[in-house]
């Protein structure tokens, strides 16, 4: 079946011509689950390690319990997404409604009353990232699904993506402000402003993501005619899958990467360059735009995981000599760094659209939200590594913590370890994915071959959906 024909079925009411305002509609989701989780993300570790005083154990352990039930989760949600027969589709529902939630889960971690002892502090914490990642494991796992299932054209979903990714850049930038607000706030000793801030950003963010459910149609074929797998036979055929687990090992050391460079950039500017978060975040954030733009033209001609590949050594390199150069080269550093995280930025979920492409050959059903599940269930114990790898590395360097919110001065050692997990391990884990990259099977002919067939399965689901109609 050719493309075109594809384009024609996409005219009816069941499909989408994708207007440039029905691509910033799906983007503008990104928005809102950016702004929350990079908020999240640079701010957790140094809210209840270095602002609230919360020991390196129970930080461990915190860690521990948060990976066990993301052991659980994350399948799960993707099991029963996939499986849903709602009238009103098998992914909107539970992005539109779980969005409320997620703010107010969000909310409630930073309110942290005052009165608590450390073990008090702890509780307070652990229930706090457990509803709140469950709230966003659900929007991110359909966020994500609906990407393969809304279209078939990789050239569609480059677009969409990209979009969805400079949408994302934006929420990220006003996330990664957030802790130097927050630290600047503290050292003023005017916290109410900065949870002020932190309820605007949680009722914009959940607006955002409920923007995109309406703007954004699912296709009912995939609700109607595909039949429910079963769990335990889903979960074996995920496993099956070579392109697959191949692509979650690259994933597992970009996630690590990202982890460790977003959540902690903050320590980089505050104690070994001495400078305003925001000079950090500049050189880093313009490069990840400039590398999102470009991207997708690059990866249409060069081929998506190759591209991949090539941009994973763009930032591996710089990443890495962050750990050795004088402070003023670090700042062109974290530029060429950004350029390269543009790939994991773009072109991760449309390499996964891939996969759900291949697994659909196969088994004929689409099974996105499992795929995403799964790869969550993988890579998520990178985020709780990453902690791991922080809180070490600077405990063994003998950090010294915050004063009654005031930065202190700190020891060589510990200046070293900063640069170690901010430069090094990240940069390390970018060399590590290109090369794992390079087994991933779904290139050139074989790719073309999986497109041909799914086109053709699509169409006699869409002639089946007419005829029930």
């Amino acid at each position: 079946m050719s493309h075109s024909t594809n384009n024609d079925l996409e005219t009816d009411s069941s499909r989408q011509i994708f207007t440039p305002m029905k691509k910033i509609g799906w983007g503008i989701a990104s928005l809102g689950t950016a702004i929350i989780s990079n908020t999240y993300a640079g701010l957790y570790l140094f809210f209840y390690q270095d602002y609230m005083g919360l020991g390196e154990n129970f930080m461990y352990w915190g860690q521990l319990i948060y990976a066990i039930w993301n052991a659980f989760n994350d399948p799960l949600f993707g099991f029963l997404s996939d499986n849903s027969r709602s009238k009103k589709g098998r992914r909107i529902p539970f992005m539109r409604y779980t969005a409320p939630f997620l703010a107010l889960t969000f909310i409630a971690l930073w309110l942290v009353p005052s009165s608590l002892s450390e073990v008090g502090v702890f509780i307070w914490m652990l229930i706090g990232i457990l509803l709140y990642d469950s709230a966003y494991t659900i929007i991110g796992l359909v966020y994500s699904a609906l990407l393969p299932e809304i279209t078939e054209d990789n050239n569609i979903r480059g677009q969409l993506s990209t979009i969805s990714s400079l949408f994302g850049l934006l929420g990220t930038i006003i996330g990664s402000l957030i802790p130097g607000i927050f630290a600047t706030k503290m050292e003023q000793g005017d916290p109410q402003s900065f949870y002020l801030f932190v309820i605007v950003i949680a009722v914009f963010g959940a607006f955002f993501t409920m923007i995109t459910t309406y703007a954004i149609k699912e296709r009912p074929e995939f609700t109607k005619i595909d039949a429910p797998v079963p769990l335990l036979e889903s979960i074996k055929l995920t496993f099956k899958s070579k392109s697959f687990l191949i692509l979650v090992a690259g994933n597992f050391m970009s996630i690590l990467m990202s982890s460790l460079l977003l959540g902690s950039l903050i320590y980089l500017s505050v104690y070994v360059l001495g400078a305003d978060h925001t000079l950090t975040l500049v050189p880093l954030f313009v490069g990840i735009i400039i590398g999102v733009i470009v991207i997708n033209p690059i990866a249409k001609k060069l081929g998506y995981v190759q591209t991949q590949q090539v941009f994973a050594l763009i930032a591996g390199i710089p990443l890495i000599l962050l750990t050795f150069v004088p402070n003023i080269i670090m700042y062109p550093c974290l530029f060429i760094a950004g350029f390269g995280l543009a790939g994991p930025q773009v072109l991760t979920n449309i390499l996964f659209a891939q996969v759900s492409d291949e697994d659909e050959m196969k088994c004929g059903v689409r099974r996105e939200a499992m795929f995403f599940g799964v790869n969550a269930l993988l890579t998520k114990p990178a985020q709780s590594i990453a902690v791991v790898i922080v809180t070490g590395l600077l405990s063994m360097a003998n950090f010294v913590k915050q004063v009654d919110g005031v930065s202190q001065f700190q020891p060589f050692q510990a200046i070293t370890n900063i640069r170690i997990f901010i430069g090094l391990i990240p940069g390390i884990c970018m060399l590590l994915e290109a090369i794992i990259l390079q087994f991933y099977p779904l290139r050139g002919k074989y790719l073309e071959d999986v497109n041909d067939k799914v086109l053709q399965m699509h169409e006699k689901k869409y002639v089946q959906l007419k005829q029930m109609s």
